[in-house]
C-alpha cells in the first residue's frame, strides 16, 4: 500500500487531519516538522530563527527522505517541502499527494498571532493577509503537482478525514 502525504500550506490541517487519518485507516503518521524538532531538540520557529530558512529546508528534506523509507504511513510535509524539486519527486514516487487548501482568510484566522509561523511572525498583523496572499501564489505551481486537493474551509476534521479516505480509497 502506497503512502499518504498530506501537503498544502500552513494552518491548512495537514497535522490533524493526518494523526486521526492514520488512526482511522491503523497507520503510522509522520509529521516531518515534528521530526526535525526531534531531531534538533527546538522548535520549526527557532530553527527559522537561529539558523535562517535554508537551515530549516536541509533539515525538512532529512525528513521526507526519511518519513518516506516508512511504508503505508500517512506523512504531513510542512507547507513549503513541495518547493524543493527532491522532495516533490521522492514524495509523488512514496504515495498519494493530497493538498488541503484553505482560502487566504480562513488561513490567517487560524493562525491567530502567528507567533509560532515563521514565515508569518515577522510580518505586521495588518500585512499578514497579504503576506498569506503572495506566498499561496508563489507556491501554487508546486501544489498543482497534489494528486488531489480538499479544502478545509469551514470544515470539521473529521469531514476532511472522510473526504480524504475517499480519495484515496478510489486509487
Amino acid at each position: 500500500m502506497a503512502q499518504i502525504i498530506l501537503t498544502g500550506f500552513m494552518a491548512t490541517g495537514k497535522s490533524e487531519v493526518g494523526r486521526r487519518l492514520a488512526r482511522e485507516l491503523g497507520r503510522v503518521f509522520l509529521d516531518t516538522d515534528g521530526m526535525v524538532e526531534a531531531k534538533v531538540g527546538r522548535t520549526v520557529a527557532d530553527v527559522f530563527a537561529t539558523e535562517g530558512e535554508a537551515a530549516f529546508r536541509a533539515l525538512e528534506r532529512e525528513a521526507v527522505e526519511a518519513a518516506c523509507a516508512v511504508p503505508d504511513a500517512v506523512v504531513a510535509v510542512g507547507g513549503g517541502a513541495l518547493l524543493d524539486a527532491d522532495n516533490r519527486h521522492r514524495l509523488a514516487a512514496s504515495g498519494v499527494l493530497v493538498c488541503l487548501t484553505a482560502t487566504p482568510e480562513e488561513i490567517l484566522r487560524r493562525v491567530g498571532t502567528a507567533a509560532d509561523r515563521p514565515l508569518l511572525a515577522a510580518v505586521e498583523p495588518a500585512q499578514r493577509l497579504g503576506r498569506i496572499e503572495r506566498l499561496l501564489a508563489d507556491r501554487a505551481a508546486a501544489y498543482a503537482g497534489a494528486n488531489h486537493c480538499v479544502d478545509t474551509t469551514g470544515r470539521t476534521i473529521d469531514e476532511v478525514v472522510a473526504d480524504v479516505a475517499s480519495l484515496v480509497a478510489e486509487r
